[in-house]
């Protein structure tokens, strides 16, 4: 993961840290394990990021959930799963045909859309949401 946010930051590309890592930098711990890192990147670093991706030996792999604006790439046995997304004037991100205030701990939810949610899910979502006090978003009480 560090290889990976020192690669952004080199070129100059913001990433957020997304998905179950998301979760527990929220909560300043790990509380599970991790098949992959799931971060978000604006629409407009897409090219350039992923091209990077490419450089280091990652490959696209196809998945279920495979979008324009999202897909895993794997090197390794590393995945990395970006997803695109472009921000409002409030900075808020724009992604799924709606805002998501990415940062806020309880709109975890809000990036787990377009499949069933498994047991890390629920838990990604309940555990931030309880630690600050938060109402679990809809779907998942």
């Amino acid at each position: 993961m560090v290889s990976l946010l020192s690669t952004a930051a080199r070129i100059g590309v913001t990433v957020w840290v997304d998905g179950g890592w998301g979760v527990d930098a929220l909560l300043g711990r790990q509380t599970r394990e991790h098949d992959d890192i799931d971060i978000l990147i604006e629409q407009r670093n897409a090219a350039c990021f992923i091209g990077e991706l490419k450089r280091a030996g990652y490959a696209e792999k196809r998945v279920s959930c495979t979008t324009p604006c999202h897909s895993v790439r794997v090197q390794s046995g590393l995945a990395v799963d970006p997803h695109l997304s472009e921000f409002d004037k409030a900075g808020a991100a724009l992604y799924v045909g709606e805002t998501c205030p990415a940062w806020i701990p309880g709109y975890q939810g809000g990036f787990r859309k377009g499949y069933e949610h498994d047991e890390n899910d629920v838990r990604d979502v309940r555990l931030p949401c309880e630690a600050s006090n938060l109402p679990l978003p809809e779907g998942y009480s």
